[in-house]
């Protein structure tokens, strides 16, 4: 029998988690961290497919979808020991994963599908350095997607701004993030990045977020080890 999650237990498992981790990763390991963000909300989307009902055409496209993501997943080099799809080198693996993605965008366009590849493809752009780029796709995702995913979008973007020292621009977006909460992005979610976001240029106001957040059920944890990078009073 197929398990039906919600998108509450889903955003609980996956995405708070990934909100911390991606500031995390960014500063040291940002070739990581994109590449397991991107994957980690794709699985997101195919998990919360199982909630609707699936006409023909949108079985089609998770199915690409599936594929783009066992293609991004698959490791480089020797094949599983199980067997399973590899690639002789992250070269012919990006490609294969660019051009999955770019399909599913050209045939699917405007679908649920589509933006989660466009937001993959802004990963990878920021995985090769193009902050420009990802940029652009994840204004898309942000401005054309579902309130869902377009949180998601936004969300990006504000992590952008804060890596790109875009101080003022990322408060915006999540105080909107926070005032406008979403199944996917919670307001707990907005304020622990803000928060994380602010720990350089206004420590104090980030230790009072994170304080705020310790008891949350959602985030508390996360805030708790988030505290540790602040400054000594």
């Amino acid at each position: 029998m197929t398990t039906h999650l919600t998108r509450k237990e889903l955003k609980q498992d996956n995405v708070a988690l990934k909100v911390e981790e991606t500031f995390d990763f960014f500063n040291l390991h940002k070739t990581e961290a994109v590449r397991y963000g991107g994957i980690a909300l794709a699985v997101i989307v195919i998990a919360a497919g199982a909630y609707y009902y699936i006409t023909g055409q949108a079985e089609a496209r998770e199915q690409q979808l599936g594929d783009a993501i066992a293609a991004q997943s698959a490791p480089v080099g020797a094949a599983p020991p199980n067997g399973g799809l590899s690639f002789p080198t992250e070269t012919a693996k990006k490609d294969a994963v660019t051009k999955a993605y770019a399909k599913l965008m050209s045939e699917h366009g405007g679908s649920s599908e589509a933006y989660i590849a466009e937001y993959s493809l802004a990963a990878m752009d920021m995985e090769s350095g193009n902050m420009a780029e990802a940029r652009k796709k994840y204004q898309d995702v942000a401005d054309h997607a579902g309130s869902n995913y377009a949180s998601l979008g936004k969300l990006a973007i504000a992590q952008l701004d804060f890596i790109e020292n875009k101080v003022a621009d990322g408060r915006t977006i999540l105080k909107d993030l926070q005032d406008h909460p979403t199944d996917l992005v919670s307001k707990d979610q907005a304020t622990f990045t803000l928060a994380k976001g602010l720990i350089p240029t206004a420590p104090e106001e980030a230790r009072k977020m994170l304080t705020s957040l310790a008891a949350s059920k959602e985030i508390g944890a996360a805030a708790v080890t988030a505290m540790q990078e602040l400054p000594s009073k």
